[in-house]
């Protein structure tokens, strides 16, 4: 009798030991799993913020540089690209492309020595310039979520729980996929 209440205590000491393993692991890849989510959410929310910034400098380089208008129609293009994207490729190179074209918007200002004293124009340019050091650190938040989702995923008890939870899908990265993004903008006269 002593050797069967043994094995019923061994038994469930195992039981016990499998049971937390297996909620460890399932809590980790869900855990992973809205980490990459909150970054992406943190990600959009200083998108956000640029895209709300961008009509208003539109609007005050309008004023000074009327000829610069095929920039100005891309900047306004792009940041209605972003709005309409659904899945996160497609808001990454909407974004992609907005900083390129965000970029040439600014350089204009090089070109009007009033458009760069303008208080209005220099005060949404530190603004945006604000945003897309945000951006920039959000972005590399997200990535690194991403790759820690992904690495665990891909692990040999990760790629089990992945699929227990249902979270077999690698997460995309944030990353410039065009070389024209990677280029310095030219804007020539």
């Amino acid at each position: 009798m002593k050797n069967v209440w043994s094995a019923i205590g061994v038994i469930g000491v195992l039981g016990f030991i499998a049971f937390g393993w297996y909620q460890g692991g399932y809590n980790q890849i869900v855990s992973l799993d809205q980490g990459v989510k909150s970054s992406w959410a943190q990600v959009e929310n200083q998108l956000q913020r640029r895209f709300d910034l961008i009509p208003n400098l539109v609007s005050t380089v309008k004023g000074y540089a009327a000829h610069e208008k095929g920039i100005l129609e891309e900047v306004t293009r792009l940041r209605s690209q972003w709005a309409q994207a659904g899945t996160v490729p497609e808001k990454v190179d909407s974004a992609n492309a907005l900083t390129g074209a965000l970029s040439k918007l600014l350089l204009v200002s090089e070109n009007y020595p009033n458009l760069k004293a303008d208080q209005t124009f220099l005060t949404l340019q530190s603004q945006l310039e604000g945003t897309e050091n945000r951006i920039a650190v959000e972005r590399m938040r997200y990535n690194e979520a991403v790759q820690a989702f992904n690495s665990y995923q891909k692990s040999l008890f990760g790629k089990f729980f992945a699929s227990h939870a249902g979270l077999t899908q690698e997460a995309v990265y944030f990353k410039t996929e065009s070389a024209e993004a990677r280029q310095v903008p030219k804007v020539n006269f």
